[in-house]
């Protein structure tokens, strides 16, 4: 049974999914709320107080409540569809409550503001990622923890230095995260590709790669894959580690989104490690707040020292006060609140397109939905012209991009793309998926 507060709430959304409530209107006022439903003020203040947290209603002081502008809608009312953008969804970001933790921040170590700090990251920070990672099923120590600015800086330094098994080549899925290719051509390293579809990789490949290949490292996405949204299963991660062991390559494992997973059955292909071959990368960019710019690595001690010389000359070291603030906001239990909201609202929204998809049965496009996550992978009918089908979504307002960055030397030769929801409303994601598919249609005749 609903708790008074929580049906306030209800009817407070319910008023504006039926717009008599609408953007800039002042709410009910507190008395009246607590008349109309037979509660006290402090009930309604919190019901007020909840909705607000959600960045669903403001304050004014002495002045009231009123209804935020939500800015989907706006975007919607614009009339632009961009399915390339792959941010999070800004409307779920928790302004308020980090801008609180990023004040404290400055009271505590206001002495380390104005000096550097322990290139390896904030020792406190590290010990409250320990639990933190404890509950990912990442079992590290505070010396095996190195704070980075954003996962980007970690995949440069492992790209650039040196590894104990002396090999030169970095190996990656085709397609993949385009950064990580153009990291390794500056490097200077010699870049290889296995190719990935919607059922993993072929392992008999991979393991004539690692065996006949001077592999340093393999660079994969197990989980919520970018650009195909696909993962691995949990025999394939425990193969692909056995081999990286068998044959003396490192895995640098990219787990990007993984406060976005909703099963708790899905382990990392950290957990299977015995041999200290998998090197373990998050980022607190993509499904959290991608302006504080700070990521994580889990690394076995052998590559300790090499990967701290790499840091200091990158930025001697990470800001202190986003590392205090993000302690603060893991400390305090804010990180799990935002994380739960952040998955329920992401899974509406893959819901939505799984449902759309399902709706309009299409036979010119091929869909890869994941449970979860921000992207998803589509392929077209060989009949169709893929550049027109790009050319014809933008007079339409919608925006979807030609994958030939995920790939190496843009060897790209599937009539495919991945498009990214993550930042779309529902709305816009049933209207942009409608538009794609009828122009997929009508390019199939």
């Amino acid at each position: 049974m609903k708790r008074k507060f929580e049906e306030i709430i209800d009817y407070i959304e319910d008023l504006q999914a039926q717009n008599q409530l609408k953007q800039g209107e002042r709410l009910p006022s507190i008395r009246s709320m607590a008349e109309k439903f037979a509660c006290t003020k402090t009930t309604v203040i919190r019901a007020y107080k909840e909705l607000e947290s959600n960045h669903k209603i403001y304050s004014i002081p002495k002045g009231g409540y009123y209804v935020l502008e939500k800015m989907n809608e706006v975007r919607v009312s614009q009339g632009a569809i961009d399915f390339t953008e792959v941010m999070p969804d800004t409307t779920l970001l928790p302004y308020r409550e980090f801008t609180h933790c990023m004040n404290r921040a400055v009271e505590q170590y206001k002495d380390h503001l104005f000096t550097y700090c322990d290139p390896q990251g904030l020792l406190s920070l590290r010990k409250a990622l320990i639990g933190h990672f404890a509950d990912q099923q990442i079992f590290a120590c505070e010396e095996d923890i190195y704070i980075t600015s954003g996962s980007q800086q970690a995949l440069s330094i492992l790209a650039k230095m040196p590894f104990p098994n002396g090999k030169r080549t970095i190996l990656v899925e085709q397609p993949t995260y385009s950064l990580i290719q153009k990291t390794a051509e500056l490097t200077g390293e010699k870049t290889i590709g296995i190719t990935r579809d919607f059922n993993g990789i072929h392992l008999d490949e991979l393991e004539r790669i690692f065996k006949n290949e001077e592999v340093k490292f393999f660079y994969t996405m197990p989980r919520f894959h970018n650009p195909l949204g696909t993962s691995f299963s949990e025999k394939d991660k425990k193969r692909i580690v056995a081999l990286a062991e068998k044959y003396d390559v490192y895995i640098v494992e990219d787990d990007y989104l993984v406060d976005l997973d909703r099963q708790t059955n899905v382990l990392p292909a950290h957990f299977y490690d015995i041999s200290g071959k998998v090197i373990y990368v998050k980022s607190f960019s993509k499904a959290f707040m991608p302006g504080i710019r700070l990521g994580a690595v889990v690394m076995n001690k052998a590559l300790h020292r090499e990967f701290l010389i790499h840091k200091k000359c990158a930025d001697v070291n990470t800001s202190v006060l986003a590392q205090g603030a993000l302690e603060l906001f893991i400390n305090s239990g804010m990180y799990k609140k935002q994380i739960r909201k952040a998955r329920l609202e992401y899974g509406k929204k893959m819901t939505c397109l799984r449902e759309c998809v399902t709706h309009l049965k299409t036979t010119a496009i091929e869909f890869a939905v994941p449970d979860m996550g921000f992207f998803v992978w589509i392929r077209l009918n060989e009949k169709i012209d893929r550049a027109a089908l790009i050319r014809r979504l933008k007079e339409r307002n919608v925006y979807i991009a030609s994958p030939e960055k995920n790939y190496i030397g843009q060897a790209w030769d599937e009539n495919s793309y991945g498009i990214c929801i993550a930042k779309l409303s529902t709305k816009q994601i049933r209207a942009g998926i409608a538009m794609i598919c009828e122009e997929a249609e009508v390019l199939s005749l």
